[in-house]
């Protein structure tokens, strides 16, 4: 298992990616939306890893009541793994809870969140990217 990225949620996804892309030296920043989860991603692209950027696109958004509530920040790192279900399966043997089921996220990956509770309350995003 290796970081695959790292999430930031904020107010305004095109700002931030400038101060951001011009603060670490990114030369391009992709945008995408992710309609299931309701927000905008920019995504810098690291040598060793990303960052996202995230803004929520409505009032449903998860990531719209985070910011309600804790205010711009780290939102949760993701970890990718080459099997996903095996390692959930691996998980929940060691007595990990997760958030909902494995689901399609962004760039073709599959996803399944790890409720805080279980890594000191840490959000981590498990995901495993299509071949």
């Amino acid at each position: 298992m290796k970081i695959d990225h790292i999430a930031i949620a904020v107010n305004n996804v095109e700002e931030a990616a400038k101060i951001y892309q011009e603060a670490l030296g990114v030369d391009t920043v992709e945008f995408e939306t992710v309609e299931s989860e309701g927000v905008k991603l920019a995504i810098l692209h690291l040598e060793n890893g990303r960052i996202e950027l995230m803004q929520p696109m409505n009032d449903e958004s998860p990531i719209k009541k985070f910011l309600d509530q804790k205010g711009q920040g780290l939102h949760h790192m993701a970890l990718q793994t080459n099997n996903i279900e095996g390692e959930v399966e691996r998980m929940e043997g060691c007595g990990i809870q997760f958030l909902g089921k494995i689901r399609p996220g962004s760039e073709g990956t599959k996803v399944i969140f790890i409720h805080p509770k279980s890594l000191s309350g840490v959000l981590a995003e498990l995901c495993s990217h299509s071949k």
